[in-house]
This record gives C-alpha cells, sequence and structure tokens, in this order.
C-alpha cells in the first residue's frame, strides 16, 4: 500500500482516537484504515498503538511517529499549494495591520499601486499601533516597526528608516543644542512609546552603543502627536526621516546631534505562521520590499 496513504489514516485515527472515527473523516472503512496502519507498523517494525477493547493510545513510538508525519504532509501539502499558487492570480481579500503614520503613507500608496496591476484583489487596511492578534483578528500581515520582542513571529524585513533627533528652531533657541548624547539628560525629550524601548535612545560613539534616558512634557504612541509638540517647542523628538523629512526641509525642525549615527529603525511584516504563504500574500510581501526598500536606488525609507 501506498505509505503516504497509510501516514495520512495514521494521523487521522491518532487525532480522532479511534479507527471508526478516523475511517469516517477518511470516507473509508474501518477495515481498511486498520489495514493501512497494520501495513504502516510492519513496515516500521514498531507497534504504533497500544489496543484494548475500550480504548486507543500511541505509544512512545507512535507518538514521535505521529509529529513526524504531520510535518511530512505538511510539507507535501505546502509543495503542491506552491505549484497551485505560481499559477493563479492575487484574488480574495487581504487583511493588513500597520501603524497609523507608515499606514496612512507609504503601505497605502503601496496598497494603490498594487491593486492597479492585481483587479481581483481587494485589501483591508487597519491602522493601529500594534500588530494585535494575528489569528484572531484573521490579519494576513502586520507592519511591525522596530525591534520584534516576541521571536516566535514569523517575520520578514522589508526596509530600514534612517532615526534623527530634532527640535524647533525657537525651542533650541531657549534650551540650546545638544552636542553629545548625554546632555539629553537636561532636554526636553519628547517620548514615542511606540519606538522600543521606551524611554531609551541609542547612539553609535566612537566606544561603541550609547544609551541615553530620557523624560520630556509629552510621552505618546502616535508619533505625529510627538511631532506636532516638537514644532510647536515643547521638546527634541527622535522619529524616522519618513515622519519629519518634509518638516526638516520646511524648517520646522532642525537636526542636532548629526555626528552621532543613531541605529536604523527596522521595519518588518510579520504574518501568522511558517506554512506556504498564498499568492496574495507573497506577492504583496514582494511588492512592498520592492516599494519600501531598494525601489528606485533607495537603500531605505526616506
Amino acid at each position: 500500500m501506498d505509505k503516504l496513504t497509510g501516514m495520512t489514516v495514521f494521523v487521522r485515527v491518532a487525532k480522532a482516537g479511534s479507527f471508526a472515527a478516523g475511517a469516517r473523516e477518511l470516507g473509508i472503512s474501518r477495515a481498511m484504515a486498520t489495514k493501512h496502519i497494520m501495513q504502516l507498523e510492519g513496515s516500521l517494525g514498531s507497534r504504533l498503538f497500544n489496543r484494548t477493547t475500550r480504548s486507543l493510545n500511541l505509544t512512545d513510538v507512535g507518538a514521535s511517529y505521529l509529529e513526524r508525519c504531520q510535518q511530512v504532509l505538511l510539507d507535501i501539502e505546502e509543495m503542491e499549494a506552491a505549484v497551485t499558487q505560481l499559477q493563479t492570480e492575487p484574488k480574495g481579500v487581504l487583511k493588513i495591520s500597520a501603524p497609523p503614520v507608515i499606514g496612512a503613507t507609504h503601505i497605502t500608496r503601496a496598497v494603490v499601486e498594487f491593486l492597479k496591476i492585481h483587479p481581483d484583489l481587494k485589501i483591508d487596511i487597519i491602522l493601529q499601533g500594534s500588530p494585535g492578534d494575528l489569528i484572531d483578528e484573521g490579519i494576513d500581515i502586520a507592519i511591525y516597526l522596530g525591534a520584534l520582542d516576541d521571536t516566535s513571529m514569523v517575520a520578514r524585513k522589508l526596509a530600514t528608516s534612517p532615526l534623527v533627533v530634532c527640535a524647533s528652531p525657537d525651542y533650541l533657541v531657549k534650551h540650546g543644542i545638544p552636542k553629545t548624547p548625554e546632555e539629553l539628560e537636561h532636554h526636553s525629550c519628547l517620548v514615542n512609546w511606540a519606538i522600543a524601548p521606551r524611554h531609551k535612545w541609542q547612539f553609535r560613539t566612537e566606544t561603541g552603543l550609547k544609551i541615553i534616558t530620557v523624560s520630556g512634557r509629552v510621552q505618546t504612541n502616535a508619533a505625529h502627536s510627538i511631532r506636532i509638540a516638537a514644532i510647536n517647542g515643547l521638546g527634541l523628538v527622535m522619529l524616522p526621516t519618513y515622519i519629519v523629512g518634509g518638516d526638516i526641509e520646511k524648517g520646522l525642525l532642525k537636526v542636532v546631534l548629526d555626528d552621532y549615527a543613531l541605529p536604523p529603525l527596522d521595519i518588518h511584516a510579520v504574518y501568522p505562521h511558517r506554512k506556504y504563504l498564498s499568492t496574495k500574500v507573497r506577492s504583496f510581501l514582494d511588492f512592498l520590499q520592492e516599494w519600501l526598500g531598494p525601489r528606485a536606488g533607495r537603500p531605505s525609507i526616506e
């Protein structure tokens, strides 16, 4: 008998807890299910189940084999899906979660261009400060800024954005221009909780990474709030250039400490699991990475 079929029957029987239930789920007879399992045990030279008239339990070998079988069957499913998906256009609904600022600007622009070339696709964009529960909320892709705290997440790095420290010209006239990172401890630093770690600004110096604990008159999880506060002279901010680049060009904000290179802000796409990505997810990730990253020769989001 076909070993893959035997493995499929074994997994279904083990999950169902009985030969009869597993056979019903597969649409075969109990006798046929039993025959598949016996053939599998014969080829392995080991019992997979401890059988009694009242119960069916996996042996230690069976429990280990079940885990391996599930992975093999999953790999085959993904391989077959890959072949099918390569011949399929993105369609259906793609649900994306993104932080408000980058979501309303760069991500939305990318979505608009992506939809122009994929007419059978619809995209839902949710703007929220944190990725949320991807599985419970049915989110296909979540855009994540900064270091990934949860290493169990499946993530793909899309781009980086330079970080700058800046303040309004009025603030710098009144309170002075900081010349070193240490001087920030005596300034009002407007804190963006959305960029981890909170209250810790990092700088690269000749002696290595320098971490400064900062505080100020405004703290928020929304970058635009502290951007507005900074423009109005309430303190210094550390924000990505995709947020404050226009303000710097207009003279509303002035960059300080530009002799100290700041670690850039990483931008990741996070998705729920390691299974083979659908065409709509894979295609959009590829498109978005080009849009945010090396598109038009840009190494990062400005």
